[in-house]
Order: C-alpha cells, then structure tokens, then sequence
C-alpha cells in the first residue's frame, strides 16, 4: 500500500468527510482543513443553553448508502450511530387537512383514501413505475459524467427511455393524481434541489419515490452525528482534522494543484486536493483568476442557483405533540412557489417544522423540545435586504403567526427559551454559501451531469470537487456518491481503487459483526 501519498481536503462537510475516510482507509496521509470550529459544515449540529438543533439537512434517506461507505472504510456504521426509523414518514398539512404517509404502503393507501377518495390507485401505480425509475436512474447517479462518450453506455440507454426530461415534477404527478394537493405531498421533495416543481426535471419524481420506499431516518443526536462519526473515523485511522484553519488559495504548478496557503499564511503540500467547500465560494475565494479557465468567477453569474431558506431554532419550554416533521404548505402554493422563483417573499409562505424531540430525549432538556423551523425563500439574488433588522423582525412575527394558528403551537411565543435565526445573508457570510443558495446550483437540464462541473475539476489537475456543486448534485445521498466518484477517480489516477460496493447487505452485516 502506498502510504507516501497525501491528500487536503478543504471543507469538513458530509462530502469532504466521506472522501477523506475512504482515503484514510486506503492508506493515504489525510489532512482536512475546516474554517469553522466545528465539522459538518450546513450539516452540523448548532448547540446553545443546553438545546441540539441540525443547523441544515434533517431529512436522512437511503440508510443504506452510508453503510455501504462505512463498510468501503472498514468500519460498521451502528457502531457510531444509532439510527431510528420514523413512522409516519411527515404529516402534510393544507389548511385543516392533514394527511400522514409512511412506507407501509397498505396503510398509505388507506390514508390517501380517506382524505382523497379515489387517489390510491394513482399512488399504486406511482411506487410501481418511479420504482422502475429509480432502479434505471441510480446507476447514473454513482459514475461520472466527464465527456461526451460517458453518456454512451449502456446504463444510460436502459435509463434514457424513464428519465423524463422533457417533462417537469408537476407534471408527472398530474398522470396519478387528479387532486392538486396530493400532487403538491409527491413534488414538496424538489425543495431538496432547491427549485419548484414546475421548472424541476421529471426525472426527480424519484425523490418522493425513495422516502415511500426506503423509508426516512433518524439518528440519535441529530443527523449532524453522520458527519461526527466520519470524524471519527478518519482520527482513528491517523488523519488530521484541522479546525478554524481557513484556506486562502489553491496552490498550482504548471496547472496541477500541489497543496494550499492557509488564511495564517502556513503552506501545505499535497499530491492532492480535494475541494468540499461550496463550489461558488471555491472558485471565488480559493484560486486567483489566471489559475482558471473554464469557472472564471464571472460564469458564474450565468448559472441558475437555487433557493434559500429562512432558519428559526427554538428551544421551549414543553414537548409538542406533533410528528418528528411536519410540512405547512402555503394557503396558495402555487403563488407561493411562482414568488420565490421571481425573487419575492411570500406573505403566504409554507412552512416546515421539525420536531425531533418527539423521539429524541437528548436534544433537550427534560420535558423541553428543540424545535427547527424552516421557510424556503428566494437566495441573495432576491429582491429582499436581509441585512435590515426590521427585515428579520417581520419575518419571525410572520413565521410566529403562521405556526400559532396550529391547535398543538397555540401560545408558542410564549413558550420560547432561547431561539437563533439564520437568514440567506448568515448562508452566505457565515456558512460560505454562494448567495445563500442554501442547495447550491439548481438541478436544470443544462446544469445536470457533464454540464454541471465535474467530480475531477476541469480546470486545475490533482483537484477533485465533491458536494451538491458537482455531479451527482445535492442532497445527502448524492453527496455521498460524489464523495466515492470523486475517490474512485483520484485512486484510478494513483493506479488503485476502492472495494467493489457491498450490496449484499445481509451479508455485509455478518462481515461487519465480525469486525467489532
């Protein structure tokens, strides 16, 4: 094994953490460099007076994904983190109707029943055929995309005919479900992607798909500790994680990187580098103008950038019967949607709560809850000053009233302890998020695949990119692919490669018994 090669990686957030395991694991000399005085980057815990809240991602999918990355390190994943399955999987709510969805699909069924008579047939069909999707679609999902001739292989052509591009979320929906609202329960998921269901690629019906059929997740802790647990792997295989150490500046010679100049002025060398932070951000902050020539900073404002999100974290006073999440949508969300994408803030907004405490007695004191609100909003680019105070005062006063009208939060101003925001202007100032794009750049057509910038960056060799800013895209499952691709590319480039993916999860589990 080759242990004289090294590896920075900049950015601790899911995608830079799982490159570096996997590369800890194979042997190579690790160092991740984040500018926070925490790992996780969006997807890190935010603790205050004695209350746990996700600051970002809150929906875990697809389990089974990280135990495969888990296993390709050589570690078991419920070692680190204890996992909890959520039934129901969220509440929907549109005015006084409330619909419950889990992935037991005869129970599913009966629910949609009751509540829209006639639509269980169209849900049926849905998990039928998106199921069909999603077996074409996954394999795209976990190759790179590089050059014209990695479209002509055979997975694409299997996957080609299910892909409906041609088509958008909504409109998919519409051939199962006749009912507006119940298209609106199967098309709230291109929230992920940061972009309306009206303008969000057919393809992506598969995101409701995989909630129904793999179920969403819990961990003990919040979904931060996924990101921990990667930590703490890659210390106990001898790789360093280096915090509040900023990056200044991707170091190349003759247009390979060689290491980086860190913000105290200290240079480190590397044979690579890996670049997990926001890809805006990286081509803005981390490389001087005559080090690039395909993502010169000024292409940028040519792209498409997705929403962002309004944050309130709130530690009360009491526990609150609700689900562990619950989506309000707007009274109209079809104007609430077409407002976002122009720039505008709704009056109308919907609204997402997460309530973990429901299930999570660590999160806060006893007999308290760490409740997590969320309002998708227009990014930076958004007609909005987010810097006003009386912006964000009217803001919380609006979000307040809105979850106030909800019989189980009637009082809940009064009940608050402590509570922090988190507006487009902190993604960006903060967090290092690109104009707030809290779900980086949108999943258009022409920002998919080899149109999105790719895991082994054009531009600079020996640089690898991994997050939502490469392919396969945003999202917590994606990330993760990046993470593999982009290793799997840097390890062909050393003559090497990772252990083939365990699917045999049965199997898996009595290899990994083993291990601990």
């Amino acid at each position: 094994m080759d242990r004289g090669k090294s590896v920075i990686v900049i950015g601790a957030g899911p995608g830079g953490l799982a490159s570096a395991m996997l590369l800890c694991a194979q042997g190579y000399q690790v160092t991740v460099l984040e500018k926070q005085a925490y790992v996780g980057g969006r997807t890190s815990a935010l603790k205050f007076d004695g209350y746990t809240f996700d600051r970002g991602p809150t929906f875990l999918m697809m389990p089974q994904l990280l135990e495969e990355l888990f296993h390709s390190a050589g570690r078991w994943l419920h070692d680190y983190i204890k996992l909890v399955e959520l039934n129901p999987l969220y509440r929907l709510q549109f005015g006084g109707t409330k619909l419950e969805l889990s992935t037991d699909r005869e129970k599913t069924a009966a629910e949609i029943e009751r509540v829209f008579p006639g639509e269980s047939k169209g849900y049926l069909d849905f998990l039928r055929e998106e199921g069909d999707k999603f077996e074409r679609v996954m394999p795209l999902l976990q190759r790179p995309f590089m050059k014209l001739t990695d479209y002509l292989r055979r997975d694409t052509f299997h996957a080609l005919p299910k892909l409906h591009l041609n088509e958008h979320v909504y409109g998919r929906l519409s051939r199962y479900f006749k009912d507006e609202r119940l298209r609106y329960s199967f098309a709230f998921q291109s929230k992920y992607l940061g972009m309306s269901p009206w303008n969000c690629p057919g393809t992506f019906t598969i995101l409701s798909y995989i909630e129904h059929a793999y179920g969403l997740w819990h961990p003990i802790g919040g979904v931060n500790r996924v990101c921990e647990a990667m930590a703490e792997v890659i210390r106990e295989y001898g790789g360093n994680i280096r915090l509040e150490t900023g990056a200044k500046q991707v170091l190349t010679k003759q247009r390979k990187a060689v290491g980086v100049l860190l913000e105290n002025g200290d240079t480190l060398e590397a044979d690579h580098v890996i670049l997990n932070a926001d890809f805006g951000m990286a081509i803005t902050k981390l490389f001087q103008p005559e080090q690039l020539k395909k993502w010169k900073p000024e292409r940028l404002h040519k792209l498409k950038w997705s929403i962002s999100t309004y944050m309130l974290y709130l530690g009360i006073n009491r526990k609150v019967n609700m689900p562990h999440h619950t989506v309000m949508f707007a009274d109209d969300y079809s104007q609430n949607l077409k407002e976002m994408v122009q720039g505008k803030l709704s009056t109308d907004a919907s609204v997402y709560v997460h309530n973990p405490s429901a299930i999570d007695p660590t999160l806060a004191p006893e007999g308290k809850s760490a409740l997590y609100i969320l309002v998708p909003v227009p990014n930076l680019d958004g007609e909005t000053d987010w810097s006003l105070p009386e912006t964000l005062e009217a803001m919380r006063t609006q979000v307040l009233a809105r979850l106030e009208r909800e019989p189980e939060l009637q009082g809940l101003s009064d009940w608050i302890e402590v509570e922090k925001t988190i507006s487009p202007l902190d993604w960006e100032q903060s967090m290092f998020v690109y104009k707030g794009a809290a779900f980086n750049m949108a999943h258009s057509l022409d920002q998919m695949m080899m149109l999105r910038p790719h895991n082994r960056f054009e531009d600079v060799a020996n640089c690898y990119l991994v997050g939502g800013g490469t392919h396969p895209g945003s999202g917590l499952p994606t990330i993760f692919e990046s993470a593999r691709i982009s290793v799997n590319l840097l390890l062909e480039q050393d003559g090497r490669s990772l252990p083939a993916r365990q699917q045999a999860t049965q199997e898996y589990r009595k290899e990994a018994a083993s291990w601990r």
